[in-house]
């Protein structure tokens, strides 16, 4: 399979060392609903996982729980409400979107406060190697301890500091080295959650928290770490410098897979614009077989923009895969699914070009359709189809998700509610 990798910025046959292959994707901030481009994103990857377990490769999936930062704290403040049953409530939410969706659910879901002994033993460990540093109670990454910082955004330094400043960083820290320096333990302060550490009590930073449940789940090396393109800095830079920093390993991922942003009324979709496409509205009014299929019409490293045309269109070929697994055929020379069976996989093969899978995909359909109105076997071709709806996260034959589906993700959601 050939895949885009960013850290190289160019398409890379994907081959990983061993089996099960790895892979890792940020999770929701639980302060909010979930919105059409961060379905975006965990779909992409689902197809990916399915598309690897189509191939018949075992996969170990993570995707983490955000569940204690600035964004959640400032939000519960707001509302007068726990942080924690903030970010119970939303996760619950969230768990029940991705069910109705189909989304295959991770291996493991953790949140990051589930690993604090983790990320307190890796922030000793950076201290140790000398690229981080405490003061003042808190415990923050040194920049220019580690001259390899940037090799994934490819920023140049002085447009560093202006992104970080948009995402959380506080560059007139006075316990800073450098504005650029990055908080790997915040002390603590009055009315937030924290925990003991041997540099007083505090809670983790954003960025430490992704790299530790990356590598406490899955080892010091990830094949597959995932998630908006809008991610890569500061936070996936800052994930690749506290790993390799604290475990001397190098790569943490071999493969960085990004999606791009998705866009509505002609900006990206942002809590700040008021512009989202919320995934609660539109599985109230569209199917979830229309709604994956409209975001795989999108090749992953594409930005797009949300169109109802599109979407209409989409749930017209739900309808049409509906009708071909549901149409009796004859007893004639059955359709030979193979030309089709073939192209599709070697579109997926192909840097995940969903695109072009899907039709395939409806070309498959409509020779069912034409076959059994022709009098000729189908029941084979059915199958083939069926198979390939699923790489999408799709059940044209049936009105719920599987059990395999439905259940692992209502045990999550047992510890969230």
């Amino acid at each position: 399979m050939q895949l885009y990798n960013t850290l190289s910025r160019s398409v890379e046959t994907f081959a990983p060392e061993q089996e099960p292959i790895t892979a890792y994707v940020c999770g929701i901030t639980p302060y909010d609903a979930t919105h059409l481009g961060h379905a975006f994103t965990y779909t992409t990857l689902d197809i990916l996982i399915r598309y690897l377990e189509f191939q018949d490769h075992r996969v170990q999936y993570v995707q983490n729980v955000t569940d204690v930062d600035d964004d959640i704290l400032s939000k519960a403040k707001e509302l007068d409400e726990n942080w924690k049953e903030l970010g119970d409530r939303w996760t619950a939410r969230y768990v029940r979107e991705m069910i109705a969706l189909n989304v295959r659910p991770p291996d493991s879901f953790p949140r990051a406060t589930d690993v604090i002994p983790q990320i307190v033993d890796i922030v000793g460990q950076l201290i140790d190697s000398g690229v981080g540093y405490e003061a003042g109670g808190s415990v923050y990454f040194h920049i220019d301890s580690w001259p390899e910082y940037g090799k994934l955004s490819r920023l140049p330094r002085d447009e560093m500091l202006p992104i970080a400043n948009e995402r959380g960083n506080i560059p007139d820290d006075p316990n800073k080295r450098d504005p650029l320096d990055f908080v790997l333990w915040q002390a603590e302060s009055p009315g937030e959650p924290s925990w003991d550490s041997p540099w007083g009590r505090g809670r983790p930073g954003w960025h430490i928290e992704c790299s530790t449940m990356a590598v406490h789940f899955l080892g010091n090396t990830v094949d597959i770490h995932s998630g908006g393109k809008d991610l890569m800095f500061p936070h996936h830079e800052s994930e690749i410098a506290q790993a390799e920093g604290s475990t001397g390993e190098k790569p943490f991922v071999r493969h960085w897979v990004h999606t791009a942003m998705v866009r509505h009324e002609g900006e990206k979709m942002s809590k700040s614009l008021g512009n989202l496409v919320m995934m609660r509205d539109l599985l109230q009014e569209w199917t979830a077989d229309a709604l994956r299929l409209y975001m795989a019409r999108h090749h992953y490293r594409d930005a797009w923009s949300h169109n109802l045309e599109e979407l209409e269109d989409a749930d017209r070929l739900a309808q049409k895969l509906q009708d071909a697994l549901s149409v009796r055929g004859g007893d004639l020379d059955p359709v030979d699914e193979q030309p089709e069976l073939n192209d599709f996989v070697m579109a997926m093969e192909d840097d995940l070009d969903t695109p072009s899978a899907i039709v395939h995909l409806e070309r498959l359909a409509d020779s069912i359709l034409d076959a059994a109105n022709e009098g000729s076997a189908v029941e084979s071709a059915q199958d083939t189809l069926r198979s390939m709806s699923t790489v999408f996260g799709l059940h044209p034959d049936t009105e719920e998700p599987g059990e395999n589906i439905i259940g692992p993700w209502r045990r999550y959601e047992q510890d969230f509610t």
